[in-house]
């Protein structure tokens, strides 16, 4: 299985950024999948998920900036992240649930079974 993020980079606070994570050997929507981030000198948390019935959850800290998404047919996981503040920046990972899937799907890194390598995000004040 593979993972690969995209679209990080550099914005201003207010400023929106459309992250990307393409699939290989791994079909988007069959179990759960979610985006999750890291900052330095912080532990790895849950940003958003998303599971088989395309039913999202996110953490209080996004709630209504972000939104995930996920499409079947170009087999790739979406993050728009809008209204970015400092505290944002991190480092953001796509992770994914595989089988044997049991209808768990929520924000525990320790959930997901796969992992890509992580796209920067940097929001500057």
């Amino acid at each position: 299985v593979g993972l690969v993020e995209s679209g990080g980079g550099s914005v201003s606070a207010g400023g929106s950024l459309a992250l990307s994570c393409t699939a290989s050997g791994y079909t988007v929507g069959d179990y759960c999948m979610g985006w999750f981030r890291q900052a330095p000198g912080k532990e790895r948390e849950g940003v958003a998920i998303i599971d088989s019935a395309s039913i999202t959850t996110y953490a209080e800290s996004v709630k209504g900036r972000f939104t995930i998404a996920q499409d079947q047919v170009k087999n790739t996981l979406y993050l728009q992240a809008g209204m970015l503040k400092p505290e944002d920046t991190a480092m953001y990972y796509c992770a994914a649930v595989g089988p044997p899937y049991g209808g768990r799907c929520d924000m525990d890194p320790n959930a997901m079974d796969y992992w890509g390598k992580g796209t920067l995000v940097t929001i500057s004040s």
